[in-house]
């Protein structure tokens, strides 16, 4: 990680990649740590006065978003390598701006930790990329039923805790949808709650288990995580503690499809195969063929990919944040595909994009017919998202001719130094700065 990751994220929207398709790729791709879970992790850390060390963190924009919110919140923040270690003892505010958070949609997991150490929080509703309304109902609806009042007001969300001593009551809570967000705020709120709070229909994603992992090392007591009923009795502090994120599934599921269509071999590490099962049962469906080798997997592709269908789901089903550079894999697989977009009612933005690249993709709703092609064509593209940008990148590596994706900004969040990764396994790809350019032409 570096100091830059701390500043405001650059305007990248006059910047572009640059990339010269149908190169094959070779060698291996290191996975770095999971930008959703240390996201989560980061807030969990304001439960505590005492330092956590979060080990295999990520250089992204998104974690330097989240961490001048916590120093603007009176916590303190610094680097060592690629460990982040926060300091919540001079935690003295509740109420992050908008400025700060109007980027980041884990800005809002925040109110679960905050109300629960403060008794009182104001968090602006979240932003992020613009794939659906991503409605924070369930986090209400939860703290409420911990004994907290919710009110809105302005777009800020406000959370006081009614209960003895301003502390969370703990109380089962059913979630009407397996929310990942509204699951890690509740955990967090829940882990200094007075008595025992029961999550049921709770989400199960990896991240989950990895929030709890860390919330047990600082003292926590919580059962059934990764299942769909997790249990925690509150405690009256929790402490200090030294964490490793877990590795970032969707970056490692992002270089497996990447090699996928690009007919490659290629070694990606460190990976939790069961954090990709759904995926990979899909890439060799179409083909693949994927070995474990050491702490990784690796990926070849010896002949003609074949067509599939794909439905997004919670997991342990197919994840939402693959299904766009999944699409871009099946618009020149053999035959056609299905793909059906349960999660996010806004998350098919990349099909208009690919379709200018010359994919045959019909759309109805959150549903897409994709009928494979033989190529694709280098065009200037948009990620209008994290994933679109991303799936802009698979289909430019595979695209004949010259393909320039911007929309960088968004890349940056999920995507550490994406091009120099890949240049190092082959792939003609290069980052042009239209900024400097045009100075230099001046």
């Amino acid at each position: 990680m570096t100091l830059a990751a701390l500043n405001a994220p650059v305007d990248l929207g006059k910047s572009h990649l640059c990339i010269i398709g149908q190169q094959r790729l070779e060698g291996e791709l290191h996975v770095n740590g999971a930008k959703n879970s240390a996201l989560t992790l980061m807030a969990a850390s304001v439960l505590s006065h005492e330092p956590v060390r979060l080990r295999n963190m990520p250089d992204l924009t998104d974690i330097g978003a989240m961490a001048q919110i916590l120093v603007s919140l009176g916590m303190g923040f610094h680097l060592e390598g690629s460990s982040a270690v926060l300091r919540g003892g001079g935690l003295t505010r509740h109420d992050p701006s908008y400025d700060l958070t109007r980027k980041l949609r884990a800005s809002f997991f925040l109110i679960g930790p905050l109300v629960a150490r403060h008794g009182v929080a104001k968090v602006p509703l979240p932003g992020g990329c613009r794939i659906g309304s991503r409605p924070v109902r369930e986090h209400s609806k939860g703290l409420q039923a911990m004994g907290a009042r919710i009110s809105m007001e302005s777009g800020v969300v406000s959370a006081e805790a009614q209960g003895n001593h301003g502390r969370l009551q703990g109380c089962p809570i059913h979630l009407d949808y397996p929310s990942v967000g509204a699951t890690e705020t509740l955990m967090m709120a829940a882990a200094l709650a007075e008595g025992e709070t029961v999550l049921h229909n709770a989400a199960q994603e990896p991240e989950v288990v990895d929030l709890a992992g860390l919330l047990k090392a600082m003292g926590a007591r919580i059962q059934g995580a990764g299942s769909s009923t997790i249990k925690i009795s509150g405690v009256k502090e929790l402490h200090g503690a030294d964490y490793a994120v877990i590795p970032d599934r969707v970056e490692a599921g992002t270089f497996l499809i990447a090699a996928a269509a690009t007919r490659s071999r290629l070694h990606v590490t460190p990976v939790e195969t069961s954090h990709l099962s759904a995926v990979l049962a899909k890439l060799e469906a179409m083909g693949c063929s994927i070995s474990p080798q050491g702490q990784g997997l690796t990926i070849t592709t010896p002949g003609q990919l074949r067509g599939c269908e794909v439905r997004t789901q919670p997991f342990p089903g197919f994840p939402t944040d693959l299904q766009a550079p999944f699409m871009a894999l099946l618009s020149i697989a053999q035959g056609d595909s299905f793909v059906t977009e349960t999660v996010f009612e806004n998350r098919l933005q990349h099909v208009a994009e690919l379709q200018r690249m010359g994919a045959q993709i019909r759309t109805n709703g959150n549903a897409a017919l994709v009928k494979g092609v033989p190529m694709l064509s280098g065009v200037p593209v948009t990620g209008t998202d994290l994933r679109a940008a991303a799936a802009m990148v698979i289909a430019g590596l595979v695209a004949d001719g010259v393909t320039h994706v911007s929309g960088l900004e968004h890349l940056d969040r999920g995507y550490t130094r994406l091009e120099e990764r890949l240049q190092a396994v082959g792939a003609r790809i290069s980052r042009i700065d239209a900024t400097r350019t045009a100075l230099l032409a001046a």
